[in-house]
């Protein structure tokens, strides 16, 4: 079941990341405002393909082609990885990539946000006037958000070989079209660099990432023509 409220303090800014979801969201977001660096829609599948990623890298699903595979349905120990895979479980019949994007999209950020959350990685705060207020996330430590940010960037920007992890999270970058800003100022060889990591990326984690893309450029198309 998932915590009612924060249970430990901020990790380190230099240790090892864990949660790919965690790790994008921080790249997602301004780490001083909480502010999105990208559309909503961008964000929230990107959220959704990374919590499949952690899935995958927990060895509890694959994807194939098209599709996700529930390959080992034990509850994870994270509540929240736990939580979709159980949905997976219980909908077995649904299986296309894009269909689990669009339904965990639906509540990605604030099941993210929240995990954050209690972990002490974000502070809520109140936004808006009296009658539009909503809840906005903030870094509860620059120097912890923006390590995602400053480790991609500097590999990027100096052609170093990136770990299996930092593939994923560049993946989801190149993917939702981050790279733009990530990339900011970085002559076009350390965007091409990026891609090629990518591409190199090797199944299950390149048919996930290629669904990603499709639909975040569907939705920017869709977003452009009306």
């Amino acid at each position: 079941m998932e915590p009612a409220r924060p249970v430990r303090a901020v990790v380190s800014a230099v240790a090892q990341p864990t949660r790919l979801a965690d790790e994008f969201f921080y790249l997602a977001h301004d780490d001083q405002t909480g502010r999105s660096r990208l559309f909503e829609s961008a964000t929230v599948h990107g959220l959704a393909a990374a919590l499949l990623a952690e899935l995958c890298w927990e060895r509890r699903v694959t994807f194939e082609g098209r599709h996700v595979r529930v390959i080992d349905p034990s509850p994870p120990k994270d509540w929240l990885q736990h939580l979709v895979l159980d949905r997976l479980v219980a909908e077995p019949r649904h299986t296309a990539t894009r269909t689990w994007l669009a339904f965990l999209a639906d509540t990605a950020y604030e099941q993210v946000a929240t995990r954050m959350w209690q972990l002490g990685l974000l502070h809520r705060q109140q936004a808006g006037r009296l009658w539009r207020q909503r809840i906005i996330y903030i870094p509860t430590d620059v120097n912890t958000a923006a390590w995602s940010w400053a480790r991609l960037s500097f590999q990027l920007r100096r052609h170093q070989r990136l770990n299996a992890f930092d593939v994923a999270l560049a993946g989801l970058a190149l993917r939702t079209q981050l790279d733009p800003i990530l990339l900011d100022g970085a002559p076009s060889a350390a965007r091409g660099f990026l891609r090629k990591q990518v591409e190199q990326a090797p199944p299950p984690l390149s048919d996930l990432l290629a669904d990603l893309g499709a639909v975040v450029g569907g939705a920017v198309l869709s977003h452009r023509t009306t």
